[in-house]
């Protein structure tokens, strides 16, 4: 357990820390709820937390599924289940970890799994505003759903940096396998990121367009703009992910080009040199025949004659490929 706080409904102001089994005797008092906090927890603890929340053994599941979707579902004893996944850039690698939230008339609780950024930033957020607090423990869910979102932009503002940093070795007529295999590993890191945030906006729109059914009463309905809040936050980290998106792409077919565009410029370079070659090649062919009678053979100045005749055409030839761009 990481911290069990019971905060005041009337005030919004933080009250005392409550050890877990003391959780029942606290839940009875409808005039305060409970944030907890959880991180990595043993079975034990697991154990403890379901028989004093009451929480469903399915929902307990879902919370430590490996690869868990992000989701949101509503249970009959009051309950709303949401599970999102967090990132954390570790190198140039995207790490990957999950939230479970439960929360109920008056308590909330988060078991974080895996890499993620601690959420003590996010309770001192609230504690900083105990007016925000009387809306009760959806106000906490708001803030921590806008915490892992937020915390989504740094990650791709931190490849876009690294995509720029690889757009220096696409310029160049070298195929280095490398520079190939990052910028498809990116594209990949980007695939999979999109793939893990897109259903954070299921979750907004549960809470911005949820009818009164799909909550129960003690939830105040004033806490819509904070949602929509946070699904602008998460279209700005799609946004930007679709554009890292598309400029790979683009970035992966102008290195392929350059890179083909470098291999024709080299063989052209070789068949030029070749073209230059087959002058002298033929020539000392035809006369490394061996017959008697050519004429030439005898001559006294045959062997100036050819050589200026080599010369002239291998000269004619190089100035006109130099022209053309092929030297």
């Amino acid at each position: 357990m990481v911290n069990c706080y019971a905060y005041s409904r009337k005030t919004g102001e933080q009250l005392n820390k409550i050890a877990l089994r003391d959780v029942s005797r606290a839940l009875s008092n409808s005039g305060q709820f409970i944030w907890l906090g959880l991180y990595e927890p043993s079975l034990q603890t697991i154990s403890e937390v379901k028989e004093a929340f009451d929480l469903h053994e399915l929902s307990i599941e879902d919370a430590f599924a490996d690869h868990q979707r992000a989701k949101v579902e509503s249970y009959d004893n009051d309950t709303i289940f949401v599970v999102l996944r967090t990132a954390k850039l570790e190198g140039n690698v995207i790490r990957y970890g999950t939230t479970a939230i439960f929360m109920g008339k008056n308590y909330l609780i988060t078991i974080r799994n895996g890499p993620s950024n601690s959420y003590a930033p996010v309770r001192e957020h609230c504690n900083r505003r105990p007016e925000k607090l009387r809306m009760g423990p959806i106000f906490v869910l708001h803030a921590v759903i806008d915490f892992i979102v937020d915390n989504y932009m740094p990650v791709t503002d931190r490849l876009g940096s690294y995509l720029r940093e690889q757009e220096r070795n696409i310029f160049t007529y070298e195929f280095n396998k490398e520079t190939l295999r990052n910028l498809y590993e990116l594209k990949s890191q980007l695939v999979h990121m999109r793939a893990v945030i897109l259903p954070v906006q299921d979750i907004c729109s549960f809470f911005i367009n949820h009818q009164k059914s799909d909550l129960v009463s003690p939830f105040s309905h004033a806490a819509k703009p904070y949602f929509r809040d946070v699904n602008d936050h998460l279209l700005h980290s799609l946004d930007a992910i679709n554009g890292l998106n598309e400029m790979l792409s683009v970035v992966m077919n102008t290195y392929l080009a350059m890179v083909n565009m470098g291999q024709n410029e080299v063989v052209r370079k070789l068949a030029a040199w070749a073209g230059i070659l087959a002058v002298p090649t033929a020539i000392a062919g035809i006369y490394g025949m061996n017959f008697d009678f050519m004429p030439e053979l005898h001559w006294q100045y045959s062997y100036f004659i050819i050589m200026a005749v080599i010369i002239s055409l291998c000269s004619f030839l190089y100035l006109n490929f130099k022209r053309l761009g092929w030297l």
